[in-house]
């Protein structure tokens, strides 16, 4: 599983989104540049579709959805709609599930604010579904609370020299 590194991280908040409003409907669309590492969050009322690059589906949405008088982080990732075959599929879902928790830890470190404000939203339950038509990878998966993933983007930071 790949470190994560804070300064590769570039937040951009989508109107009317802001660091601390909306709960309801606040949307995360995580994409990233292989080349350079660079991690791309957007936050807002709506998926940012265009940073999606159609040919590689390598994106992860999320969005916090009220179940139950609580609130759930409930994302997704595209593992095939019939267009990769099942070895392919199946390498993708791997991928997927190795470098999950580094884009959960992405999405929580970069709308951290949002904690300050809404602090039971830490120990919110995380479900991923894994989108594929073959039934092996169609799945959806518990991945933790968004305080563990921040505790442990946290932890994972060099201490600041002094």
């Amino acid at each position: 599983m790949s470190v994560f590194d804070p300064s590769k991280l570039s937040v951009t908040y989508l109107a009317p989104a802001t660091p601390f409003r909306p709960i309801d409907s606040r949307k995360y669309t995580l994409t990233h540049s292989d080349t350079t590492g660079q991690l791309f969050l957007a936050i807002g009322c709506q998926y940012d579709y265009k940073a999606i690059n159609p040919k590689f589906r390598d994106e992860v949405l999320a969005e916090w959805i009220p179940r139950m008088g609580i609130f759930t982080l409930c994302g997704r990732v595209y593992i095939s709609g019939g267009e990769f075959d099942e070895r392919y599929s199946h390498v993708r879902f791997m991928i997927f599930k190795r470098e999950l928790e580094l884009a959960l830890k992405a999405i929580v470190y970069g709308d951290q604010t949002i904690y300050s404000y809404f602090p039971w939203l830490l120990d919110s339950p995380i479900y991923i579904h894994f989108e594929s038509v073959f039934p092996q990878y169609n799945q959806v998966i518990y991945f933790g609370t968004p305080r563990q993933h921040l505790m442990n983007a946290v932890q994972q930071q060099p201490l600041a020299q002094v």
